[in-house]
């Protein structure tokens, strides 16, 4: 199985963006950050201070519009007039490999239609022990995950970073038998505390 990292970052279709939205309105002193317009792209970079915002705009083409606000719980930078997903693709390799920052893209409507696709609000997971799997933006990683476990699979963050979701419980012992398990199948996974785990798809779609 080929570990290597191509993207670390994840594309959120429109259609959980005023999900998104909503849970950072509480937030007063940075703006939200605004959906993406038909056929946009944008770049969010995550972004703890303004001076890393004004190092970031320092980074772009003078073209791109870039504004510092909220989402969810985080700060980021977003980058808007993006119209070609290469375009995209390559500026978050450039931020998460070269410059050590965390980005991912958002989209302005999802790459295939899902009409069954049920509403969903990102939330934490309960109480227990999350057994989570690095994918490294591979979605044949999520394939393989699901014949291995015998079940779907959620999309889920942690730490600010994507991961899938192999098993969520109460039980330590339980959790670490599924870690060893994947990990023995040359998985990368991790055992967290599920609490710091946000559920972003209860099944993941790529």
């Amino acid at each position: 199985m080929d570990r290597r990292l191509i993207f670390s970052f994840v594309i959120i279709p429109f259609t959980l963006w005023s999900n998104l939205v909503e849970s950072t309105i509480a937030q007063p002193t940075t703006p939200v950050c605004q959906p993406p317009q038909k056929d946009e792209y944008l770049l969010f970079i995550l972004t703890q201070t303004r001076a890393t915002y004004e190092d970031i705009k320092a980074t772009l083409p003078p073209q791109l519009p870039t504004t510092f606000c909220q989402y969810l719980d985080d700060k980021v930078t977003r980058v808007g007039g993006f119209n070609n997903l290469l375009d995209v693709q390559g500026w978050a390799r450039y931020f998460n490999e070269i410059a050590g920052l965390s980005a991912f893209a958002i989209q302005a409507a999802p790459p295939r239609n899902f009409p069954n696709l049920p509403t969903y609000k990102p939330q934490p997971l309960t109480d227990g022990y999350a057994v989570l799997v690095d994918y490294f933006s591979q979605p044949e990683i999520a394939s393989e995950l699901r014949q291995v476990i015998g079940s779907e699979v959620a999309l889920v963050s942690y730490a600010q970073r994507p991961y899938l979701l192999a098993l969520h419980t109460k039980s330590e012992k339980e959790a670490n038998s599924k870690f060893r398990q994947l990990s023995d199948r040359g998985f990368t996974a991790i055992v967290v505390d599920s609490r710091s785990v946000i559920v972003l798809q209860p099944v993941a779609i790529f």
